[in-house]
């Protein structure tokens, strides 16, 4: 039986945010070519940078990822558009810890966060990123049928593709 999934405002919950971001950056180093980052002498990665904005800027939202009411991860969302355009929506964050990711809660939970606001869509994929790059076309095929550009680009604003989609509503939820 699939697990089900929500999500829930983070509002008042930045901590968990930035300590499911230690995860986060852990996954990510595998994607890197060169070592970005260093652990501190209290063993953690730097913090997010703009974690703060996610918590003053209206433009911003962040959520939380529940599997089966347990925590499994979060999404930050913003307006930044990666490929210079306008957009309604990006895909700033995602995670999704590990052994929910076969369960296909990263899925669910992706599909529900943009279903609930059509418009325009924007998702960055780092180019080294490749199971990232299958997962995010699967999730626009699903939410935006026939309606996805994928733009591939190496700039001072993005190295990787680029998926750009108009979500309409109605958008079919998985089971």
């Amino acid at each position: 039986m699939a697990l089900k999934v929500t999500l829930e405002s983070a509002r008042d919950r930045r901590e968990i945010i930035a300590n499911l971001f230690q995860f986060y950056v852990h996954d990510f180093t595998e994607f890197w070519e060169t070592r970005r980052v260093e652990l501190s002498e209290d063993g953690r990665f730097p913090p997010y940078p703009w974690l703060d904005a996610f918590w003053e800027d209206p433009d911003r939202e962040a959520l939380l990822v529940r599997a089966d009411g347990a925590m499994a991860g979060f999404v930050l969302i913003n307006r930044f558009s990666h490929a210079g355009l306008t957009c309604d929506y990006a895909m700033a964050e995602f995670f999704v810890a590990r052994h929910y990711r076969r369960e296909r809660v990263g899925f669910r939970a992706a599909i529900a966060v943009i279903a609930a606001r059509p418009g325009l869509w924007e998702i960055a994929v780092a180019r080294r990123n490749t199971p990232a790059l299958a997962f995010w076309r699967e999730v626009a095929a699903w939410t935006a049928p026939g309606s996805t550009e994928l733009r591939d680009q190496n700039d001072d604003l993005w190295d990787g593709v680029i998926l750009r989609c108009k979500v309409g509503q109605g958008v079919r939820r998985p089971e």
